[in-house]
């Protein structure tokens, strides 16, 4: 004789839990203070959040009370994983027959299940989950659905981990280091082969941004002034910026597209800077602004393990040094402006591990192009 040791509730629960883990790749979230209940987040989900709530709710009261802790924590994690919306699902499993359901309330949809036919007869979850009907566990209970959800979720995780391991792992630089000794050589040789760094014959000599030769074909301009530096301290603060933001970014996204995010960045910026004056220009901190925006859109991403470091490091570095840029003399912030919007949508279209969705590619691609085909004609068409 075999017994049972999951109630009707416990089998609802595991099963919800199974699938939106391993199918819809949710991850369990802990949340302080709750009993009988199990959160799940999936920032890139139709649903951010969904909750699975087995408490006995008797009255409308209690349910008040139990939707006011619900808005609670949910605005808890919207401002931990900076997001503007935090889409709910709410499952109730246990509801008293006086209860009044309220099915979307302020971003918080409600919904009630008894039974797991509850599950796959509900228009409205198969609607936003339309696998659940095959891919929720419905014909094993006791040892056999806890033993199957157990190594299934097991199973997930690891894999899970395996990636999450992969991306964070510390990494060897190369990119990095050879893009600043580049950097190094080029300034050398302006004293070696010119008049230094400061001349302005030897910058142009070099390939410093210059709008009149570029809108006469000198187009490699553009990429070239990126390696060139005006002065020692410009020099030194652009390259320890350059070590210390690729060090991080070059592990995360890897060698080749970091090389792309890098370069792309440093000409989109150039690009914007020749297009708004007409001065000399020369510099790798459009580059550099790049990776910023580039570590913005990556962080963006993966919030929910670096949203403090979002919060308190990448977003005030990026907003204070625009504020130099724009309070400073002599500081080309167009250039940074641009590199900062080129860094965000080259990571967009390139995409980050194990984030990134198809659609999100195209549209940063997109939007690339039209950014990039706009400047242009304003270089090449209207300011001629």
């Amino acid at each position: 004789m075999q017994f049972n040791i999951l109630n009707k509730n416990d089998e609802i629960v595991m099963s919800l839990v199974h699938y939106f883990i391993t199918e819809e790749n949710y991850t369990p979230i802990v949340v302080r203070g709750v009993k009988d209940e199990i959160w799940l987040e999936n920032l890139d989900g139709p649903y951010r959040i969904i909750r699975i709530n087995s408490n006995y709710i008797h009255n409308d009261e209690q349910y008040k009370f139990d939707l006011f802790k619900t808005k609670k924590v949910v605005n808890q994690i919207k401002k931990k994983t900076l997001s503007l919306s935090m889409n709910t699902l709410n499952i109730f499993l246990n509801l008293g027959d006086n209860v009044h359901l309220k099915e979307d309330e302020k971003n918080i949809a409600s919904i009630k299940f008894s039974a797991i036919d509850d599950v796959l007869q509900d228009h409205n979850i198969i609607k936003v989950f339309p696998n659940i009907k095959s891919k929720l566990i419905k014909d094993k209970e006791g040892i056999d659905l806890i033993v199957n959800v157990t190594n299934d979720i097991n199973a997930k995780t690891a894999m899970d981990n395996k990636v999450f391991t992969k991306i964070f792992e510390r990494k060897k630089i190369t990119v990095t280091p050879i893009l600043i000794a580049i950097c190094v050589l080029v300034f050398i040789s302006m004293y070696i082969f010119g008049r230094g760094s400061e001349d302005t014959l030897t910058l142009l000599m070099f390939g410093a941004n210059y709008r009149p030769l570029v809108q006469i074909g000198e187009v490699w301009r553009l990429a070239t002034s990126m390696f060139l530096h005006i002065g020692i301290v410009h020099l030194l603060v652009n390259m320890y910026s350059l070590y210390i933001i690729g060090k991080q970014l070059e592990g995360l996204l890897g060698k080749f597209k970091f090389l792309i995010v890098y370069l792309g960045s440093g000409i989109l910026g150039s690009l914007l800077s020749v297009v708004v004056h007409s001065s000399i220009s020369a510099g790798a901190s459009g580059a550099i602004f790049g990776l910023m925006g580039s570590l913005l859109y990556f962080g963006y991403h993966y919030r929910l393990y670096l949203g403090t470091v979002l919060k308190t490091q990448i977003i005030p570095v990026i907003i204070i040094n625009l504020l130099i840029g724009f309070m400073v003399p002599g500081i080309d912030n167009f250039c940074h402006i641009g590199g900062l919007v080129g860094g965000y949508l080259l990571t967009m279209a390139l995409g980050v591990p194990g984030k990134s969705k198809k659609s999100d590619q195209i549209n940063g691609s997109i939007v690339l192009i039209l950014l990039v085909a706009f400047l242009s004609y304003m270089l090449f068409g209207y300011l001629r």
